[in-house]
C-alpha cells in the first residue's frame, strides 16, 4: 500500500515550474499507455474487505479486473471470476443477503455464510433488481416484463407482461359489416359463440390455478413502451409509453472513405435539433390483481399548462400551444422509485422544452399524482448528475437533489414539508445514504469550486463536514457494505485516478494504487495556478488555471495561449486529473518554448452553480467570449501578457467558442485552432442544443446569434480548422460548410487539416500528433512575431 503517497502529493503540488521536466510533442501525444492507465470503476465486496477495479492493460483495448485484499492489488484470474462480487448490487432490509447483476444474470450472496447461488442463466440481460416487500423473493425485469425468484419454492415466475399489442380476446371495433354477417350468417355467429366461451373458461382456469402465469396487458397497439417499474409488493405496475407514430426526422449520410473493404462506405447520422422532436410520455398505472389499466393525467402539475416560450411562438407568427405542455419520464432506471414496503411511488417528470420538472407521488387509490416539488428555470433545468431522488428507510419521507437554491443540494421531503440539509455556493452531487437513514455522504466542493471532497450530513440536525483530505482531488467514492469505510476514486494535476481508503466518519486515508508508469513518475511538470479572472460582467470571478514560466523575464511580454474546454456543461478548472491530459502537457510544452497559457471555466461550466450554467441562454458564444477578453486583459495587466500577439484553441465547444474569438473580437485575437468545431448549432442534436437555444423554427434569432457561420465575415485572423471526417457527434459537415463559406469571402490565413479515420474523440497516436503540431506551428509562426 501507499501510506505516505498523499501526503507527498500535497509538497508536489507545491513544486514551482522550474522543475518541470522537457516534453517534447510527440511523447505528450503518444498512446497514454506510457502514463499508466487510471483505476476504473472499482467496488467493494460484500465483506467489506475485497476491492476490485478494473484496469486497462498496457498495449491492447483489454480492460483486466484487480482485487485488492491484504493490502495489495493483483489480478484477479479467471478461475476466480465465477465467485466474485459485482459492482451492481442490491441489499435485504436486514442486510444479510444481496443480490447482484453479473454478466446479465442474477445470483444471491447470502451474507451471514458467504455462499453465492445463481438464480438465472441466460442469453437476455436482467435488470433493476429489487427485493419484494417480504424479502421472501428478488424481482427484476427482463425487458419491460417483470419476474420473481422466490427462494422457498426456488422458482422464477412472472409477475407482470406488458404488451404494446391489442388484447386478441377484446372485442373488435363497431363495424357494419360485421354485424350484418353474424346476424345473417349462423355458422359465424356459432364460431364466434365458441371462441368466446373457449377464452373465457381458459381465462377462468388461469385465475383459478396458482401454477399458471398471469395474463399479458395489452395496451393496444397505438403506444410503444418506455419504460416498467414494479412495485416491491407485488400489487402495482408503472408503465411510461409513447406515441407509436411519430416524425423521427431525416436522417443524412456520413461517408467512410477510408475501409476495409476498399470501396466508400455510409452510416446513418442522427438527426438535427428540432427535426425530431422528443416524443411526449403517459404514465399508467396498472393495478396487477385485476388487470385495470388507469392513465394519470398531468393537470395537477404547477404550471404545466403555462408556456414560457408563448411570446417566441408569438414572434413567428405559430398558433399559441394548446393544453398541456409535453412532458418525459427520462428513465435509465432511476426516473421511478418505490419506497421498500411497496406503499409509495415517486417519479421524476420533465416538460420536453426542459424548463421544469417535477417530482410527484401516486395515490394508487385514486389513480393520480400528486405533486411534491416543482423545479422551473426560464432557461433550462439542470439534467446532469442532480436528478438524484429515492425515499428514505421510513418509506414515507422522499430526499432529492434541486438547485432552486441556485446550487445543486440535498432536501428531503415528508408531510408537505420540505427541508433543506445542505446549502451555500457550493454543490452536492452523488448521494449515498447510511441504511438506517442517518446521515448520507457526497462529493462537494465547499471550500472553493475546484477542490472537491466527500462530505456527510446527518439526517437530524444538518450537520454537514467533509470526512475526506484529499487534496480537493476526489473523483466519486463508494459506502463500504458495513457502512464503515470510503473507497475513494481520487485524483491530481498529474496524477490519473488512484483508490484510497479511509473511515466513513473521517480518518486517516491509505492509498491503495499507484498506476503510473516509472517513466512518467520520474517527470516533473509544470504546476497550474488556480487563480479568479475578475469579471467585467461583475458578479463572480471566473476561475482558471494559469501555465506560465516559474521566472519571468523583467520587462519582458509572453505571448498568450488561451485554451477553451469542450462540452459547454464541463468543469476542466478543478484539483482533479483534466480530461484535457494530452492539452496539459502540451501546455507544458507551450511554457517551454516561452508562452503563458490560461484555462478558463468560461460562464456555461460545470461546478459553479445555475446562474453560471444559464448565463449562455440564447446567447451562445457570447457571456463565454467575454470571459475570455477579461482573462487576456487580466494577463496583460498581470502576467507580462502581450497584447498583440494572443491566440486561442480547444475542441467541440471550444472549437466553437475559437471562432466566435476570432470572428467576434478580430482586433484581439490573432490565431486560433478550432477543433472539431460546430458552425452552426442548426445542425446539433436536440437534447443538448434545445435547451439552450429553443428550436430553430421558435427561436431562429438565438441560432443566428450563437452560430459562428454567421460571423464569417469578420475574420482576419489566422485559422486553423481541424476535424475528424467520421465524427458522429458534430458532423465534418460543420467544418466544410464553413469552409466553403471562407473560399467565397475569399478569406486568406486559414487551413483545413481533415482525418479520415477519426470521429469526435481523436484515437490514434499519429493523427494526435499531427493535430498539435499544425497547433504548435500556428502559434509559432503568428504569436511571436
Amino acid at each position: 500500500m501507499y501510506k505516505i503517497s498523499i501526503a507527498l502529493l500535497a509538497a508536489a503540488l507545491a513544486l514551482p515550474a522550474a522543475a518541470s521536466t522537457p516534453i517534447t510533442l510527440d511523447q505528450a501525444m503518444a498512446d497514454p499507455d506510457w502514463i499508466g492507465a487510471p483505476v476504473e470503476n472499482a467496488w467493494w465486496g460484500l465483506d467489506s474487505r475485497a476491492i476490485y477495479y478494473k484496469q486497462k492493460r498496457a498495449g491492447s483495448p483489454l480492460r483486466d479486473t484487480w482485487v485488492v485484499s491484504n493490502g495489495k492489488p493483483r489480478l484477479v484470474s479467471d478461475s476466480e471470476l465465477a465467485d466474485m462480487d459485482s459492482n451492481l448490487v442490491i441489499f435485504n432490509r436486514e442486510r444479510t443477503r444481496a443480490a447482484m447483476v453479473r454478466n446479465g444474470d442474477l445470483f444471491e450472496r447470502d451474507l451471514k455464510t458467504g455462499r453465492l447461488v445463481q438464480l438465472t442463466r441466460g442469453a437476455s440481460v436482467r435488470a433493476l433488481p429489487q427485493y419484494s416487500a417480504d424479502g421472501k423473493a428478488i424481482q427484476f425485469r427482463l425487458g419491460h416484463d417483470w419476474y420473481s425468484w422466490d427462494r422457498a419454492e426456488r422458482i422464477t415466475a412472472p409477475l407482470a407482461m406488458p404488451r404494446a399489442t391489442k388484447d386478441p380476446a377484446a372485442a373488435p371495433d363497431d363495424d357494419a359489416l360485421r354485424a350484418m354477417q353474424l346476424r345473417l350468417i349462423q355458422t359465424l355467429q356459432r364460431q364466434k359463440d365458441e371462441r368466446d366461451a373457449l377464452r373465457a373458461r381458459s381465462e377462468q382456469e388461469r385465475q383459478a390455478d396458482p401454477t399458471r402465469a398471469p395474463a399479458p396487458i395489452y395496451l393496444g397497439d397505438k403506444v410503444v413502451i418506455q419504460a416498467s417499474s414494479l412495485s416491491p409488493n407485488g400489487k402495482w405496475l408503472l408503465l411510461v409509453t409513447a406515441p407509436k407514430s411519430g416524425d423521427m426526422g431525416r436522417v443524412g449520410k456520413m461517408p467512410r472513405y477510408v475501409t476495409e473493404s476498399g470501396y466508400e462506405e455510409f452510416d446513418d447520422q442522427r438527426t438535427r435539433v428540432g427535426r425530431n422532436m422528443p416524443a411526449p410520455h403517459t404514465i399508467k398505472l396498472v393495478e396487477l390483481a385485476t388487470g385495470k389499466v388507469r392513465d394519470l393525467s398531468y393537470d395537477v402539475l404547477p404550471g404545466i399548462g403555462e408556456d414560457p416560450l408563448a411570446q417566441l411562438r408569438k414572434a413567428q407568427k405559430m398558433d399559441p400551444l394548446k393544453g398541456n405542455r409535453a412532458v418525459r419520464i427520462e428513465d435509465n432506471g432511476d426516473a421511478i422509485t418505490w419506497a421498500a414496503n411497496g406503499e409509495n411511488v415517486a417519479v421524476m417528470v420533465r416538460s420536453v422544452d426542459n424548463k421544469d420538472r417535477w417530482i410527484a407521488t401516486v395515490d394508487t387509490a385514486a389513480g393520480a399524482l400528486k405533486p411534491v416539488h416543482r423545479l422551473t428555470d426560464n432557461a433550462w433545468v439542470n439534467w446532469s448528475g442532480e436528478s438524484d431522488f429515492g425515499w428514505m428507510p421510513d418509506n414515507q419521507t422522499l430526499w432529492y437533489l434541486s438547485e432552486e437554491s441556485g446550487y445543486s443540494h440535498l432536501y428531503t421531503h415528508n408531510s408537505g414539508r420540505a427541508r433543506a440539509l445542505t446549502s451555500g455556493k457550493w454543490e452536492a452531487t452523488g448521494v449515498r445514504w447510511a441504511a438506517d437513514g442517518s446521515s448520507a455522504w457526497f462529493v462537494c466542493n465547499r471550500k472553493d469550486p475546484a477542490t472537491y471532497e466527500v462530505c456527510e450530513v446527518t439526517a437530524r440536525d444538518a450537520n454537514v463536514r467533509e470526512v475526506t483530505a484529499m487534496n480537493g482531488g476526489v473523483e466519486r467514492f463508494a459506502l463500504s457494505p458495513d457502512e464503515r469505510k470510503l473507497l475513494v476514486a481520487f485524483s491530481s494535476s498529474y496524477m490519473p485516478v488512484q483508490i484510497a481508503t479511509q473511515p466513513s466518519h473521517g480518518g486517516k486515508a491509505t492509498q491503495l494504487t499507484d498506476t503510473r508508469t516509472a517513466e512518467y513518475k520520474a517527470r516533473e511538470w509544470v504546476q497550474p495556478q488556480y487563480v479568479q479572472v475578475p469579471s467585467s460582467a461583475g458578479g463572480d470571478p471566473v476561475w482558471g488555471k494559469l501555465y506560465k514560466p516559474a521566472n519571468m523575464e523583467a520587462g519582458k511580454t509572453y505571448p498568450i495561449v488561451l485554451f477553451v474546454h469542450g462540452a459547454g456543461y464541463l468543469q476542466n478548472v478543478s484539483k482533479r486529473y483534466p480530461n484535457y491530459f494530452r492539452e496539459q502537457m502540451f501546455h507544458n510544452l507551450l511554457v517551454q518554448k516561452g508562452y503563458i497559457v490560461l484555462d478558463l471555466d468560461y460562464r456555461a461550466s460545470k461546478g459553479y452553480g445555475s446562474k453560471w450554467r444559464t448565463a449562455i441562454y440564447r446567447q451562445m458564444g457570447h457571456p463565454e467570449l467575454e470571459d475570455y477578453v477579461d482573462g487576456t486583459k487580466w494577463l496583460v495587466a498581470n502576467h507580462q501578457g502581450d497584447p498583440k500577439n494572443v491566440g486561442m484553441y480547444g475542441g467541440s465547444y471550444g472549437g466553437f467558442l475559437t471562432f466566435m474569438a476570432l470572428m467576434r473580437e478580430p482586433e484581439m485575437f490573432k490565431a486560433g485552432a478550432a477543433l472539431r468545431p460546430v458552425t452552426d448549432w442548426t445542425t446539433y442534436n436536440h437534447g443538448y442544443t434545445a435547451n439552450i437555444l429553443n428550436t430553430p423554427d421558435i427561436d431562429p434569432e438565438a441560432y443566428k446569434k450563437s452560430s459562428p457561420i454567421e460571423y464569417a465575415q469578420n475574420l482576419k485572423g489566422h485559422l486553423l480548422i481541424s476535424h475528424g471526417m467520421v465524427d458522429d457527434n458534430v458532423f465534418y459537415q460543420d467544418s466544410v460548410r464553413i469552409a466553403q463559406r471562407l473560399i467565397e469571402l475569399k478569406k486568406d490565413n486559414w487551413e483545413m487539416a481533415s482525418y479520415p479515420l477519426e470521429r469526435h474523440a481523436f484515437t490514434q497516436p499519429e493523427s494526435w500528433y499531427d493535430q498539435y503540431r499544425r497547433i504548435y506551428q500556428l502559434f509559432e509562426r503568428t504569436l511571436k512575431q
